[in-house]
Formats: C-alpha cells, structure tokens, sequence
C-alpha cells in the first residue's frame, strides 16, 4: 500500500460499474458537480452499513453543495444492488471488483494484506483536483459534518 493520494493532486480517472450495471467515469462530473469519492471496505459489515444510511439520510445537503457521492469497494455488482436495496441508497456503489483494487489502488487506499479497501473519503473538484482527504480507521465511521465543511470551502 502506497501513501494516501494529496490534496492538490490530479484526481486518476476511472470507469467502475454502479450497482445498475452502468458505467460512471469520474471525468464525467468534471465542470458539473463536485465528487465524494467514499472508499469503503466491504458491503454489509456493520460499519458500513451504519455509514451508508448516514449518506443516504445527508444526500438532499451534499446534492445542496453541488457533490456527488459515489462509493467504492471491491464487492461485485452484485453484492452492491442487495446492499443498496437492503439500505435504500439511490446514490452509485462502485465495484472495483476485477482488477481487484485497482482503482482504490491509483489513490493510495488499498489495503493489499487485507484484500479491501481502507475507509476513507477523498473530495475531488470540478476541475478534477482532489481537495480533501480523509483516511479513517477501518472501524471508524467518517464525519459527514467535516465532508461537507470540505465542501463549503470549495464556493
């Protein structure tokens, strides 16, 4: 696992399948919206779990600050349309599934002893910079006040 990518770095772009089988680039939401890229390790475990529902529940205030949230894991597509279902959440679930990691990998946030994503939040501007990052612990739910504090600094 290499260092956390930087704020003031170019954010690497990447194509991932949703939990509806669509592709979702990041590039695509360049000069439109802000984008919360929220790695997190595995669909269903009891972190997570909690920590989507807070999402989904904080959707209507990011969409206010003109963000979108986009998570990923190394789950399938699969995995992540039963998860969305089973919480309610509207918003993209990223599989970086096969190469397993790989984009989590090109931002620093793969943990390859473990095989899963770290937690952490990376904040990415519309002109495709990364502003914010955040990495928690695995067991440490992330701070969706801070997220959005990141957000209001960005106008």
């Amino acid at each position: 696992m290499g260092q956390p990518i930087a704020a003031g770095a170019k954010a690497p772009d990447f194509t991932l399948k949703d939990q509806d089988q669509n592709d979702v680039t990041l590039s695509s939401f360049q000069g439109k919206k802000n984008v919360i890229l929220a790695f997190y390790p595995l669909d269903f475990s009891p972190v997570c779990s909690k920590e989507h529902t807070c999402f989904r529940d904080d959707l209507k205030g990011f969409e206010g600050l003109n963000a979108q949230v986009l998570a990923l894991s190394v789950d399938s597509v699969w995995a992540h349309k039963a998860f969305a279902q089973q919480l309610g959440v509207s918003y993209p679930l990223l599989a970086d599934f096969h190469p397993r990691g790989e984009v989590a990998a090109k931002f620093g946030l793969y943990l390859d002893d473990k095989g899963i994503n770290q937690r952490a939040t990376v904040v990415v501007d519309k002109q495709g910079v990364v502003r914010y990052v955040h990495v928690n612990e695995i067991l440490q739910q992330r701070d969706n006040k801070e997220i959005q504090k990141a957000l209001q600094q960005l106008g």
